[in-house]
């Protein structure tokens, strides 16, 4: 997916709901936004985040995650729905990444980030060892929080919900908790990958280095 195609489905997505609005006016409006300094510094400084989370999921995991049957590059973790049932765990909407416009794409992104966040901080408070739970948690909501920021640059009645809604998991015991937090970084893992992938496309200058 190109940054040529997301700016094009977005526009025609656009063009529907301002059909007074000409096309071509549309597109250089958007094109000059979303190529302009400011919202390319976002989107940097949202690749190096992404980048960070993804560097950091596998000692998170390692650090607090210890059942022998959860491991995170295990064939097995596509057969865990039933422990995500019995944990009241959250199912997670699917997003077309090819398809979607780029306001579509940015509210998956956040709404993703902030369902993510606020299982991490579920079960930060249980874990024996949180130190690397907690950093990545710290990284999760600066992503957030940089997401935020292009969300709020676009022409859109979209409101951002700053703070993440607590969810309701029950952790009845260590092993609960365990399976928890395996099930938020598998999840996270996946999230950021794709996150990873929309990014590049959307920054004007791909393989320069990231911003810190």
């Amino acid at each position: 997916m190109s940054i040529l195609i997301v700016f094009s489905l977005l526009l025609v997505h656009m063009a529907k709901i301002v059909s007074a609005a000409p096309l071509p006016e549309l597109c250089a409006d958007m094109c000059a936004l979303v190529g302009g300094a400011q919202f390319q510094t976002l989107v940097r400084r949202s690749r190096s985040l992404t980048e960070k989370i993804l560097i950091a999921i596998p000692d998170a995991h390692k650090t607090s995650v210890y059942a022998e049957m959860l491991k995170l590059d295990s064939s097995e973790n596509a057969q865990l729905g039933t422990m995500a049932s019995m944990i009241n765990f959250p199912a997670v909407p699917e997003l077309n990444w090819e398809r979607a416009s780029l306001e579509s794409s940015l509210i998956h992104t956040y709404e993703r980030l902030q369902l993510d966040q606020a299982l991490l901080n579920a079960v930060l408070t249980r874990l024996e060892n949180t130190h690397g739970v907690a950093d990545l948690t710290n990284n999760v909501r600066d992503l957030s929080f940089q997401i935020s920021k292009m969300l709020r640059a676009l022409p859109t009645d979209y409101v951002v919900q700053m703070t993440p809604s607590p969810v309701n998991l029950l952790l009845s015991g260590d092993f609960e908790v365990q399976v928890a937090t395996h099930l938020t970084l598998l999840q996270l893992r996946s999230l950021g990958q794709d996150i990873r992938h929309f990014l590049r496309n959307l920054d004007s200058e791909p393989d320069s280095h990231l911003l810190a």
